[in-house]
């Protein structure tokens, strides 16, 4: 099993949860969140003056899927999330060790 990690503008995010709910992926932890990579930020205008947004506002998904529908979920958030533009985000793989369902206590791949 894999946890996705997925660092996304905002606005994509009902494009990416609509395309991972056509492939079958039925849960998603999302999060709110503030960086920045190599666009590092950008000037805005306010009442006349001029500053500097470091940090810019971004969706940060997490997606626990089994190994057989990795590669196809990658795919899926990179088309749906793209804009062609600077900033569009990132996408991390890891490994995940266990998955219990709270519930009824299943686990492995059974739990997701």
């Amino acid at each position: 099993m894999k946890m996705i990690t997925a660092v996304i503008k905002p606005f994509k995010l009902d494009d990416v949860r609509a395309a991972l709910s056509d492939i079958g992926i039925r849960g998603m932890t999302i999060e709110e969140v503030k960086g920045f990579g190599r666009q590092k930020g950008h000037t805005e205008l306010y009442r006349g003056a001029e500053y500097v947004v470091d940090f810019l506002p971004k969706v940060k998904l997490q997606i626990a899927v089994d190994e057989s529908v990795l590669e196809q979920a990658i795919e899926t958030i990179q088309n749906s999330a793209c804009t062609g533009k600077i900033g569009d985000g990132k996408i991390f793989v890891s490994s995940l060790e266990q998955v219990v369902r709270i519930r009824t206590g299943e686990t492995g791949p059974e739990a997701l």
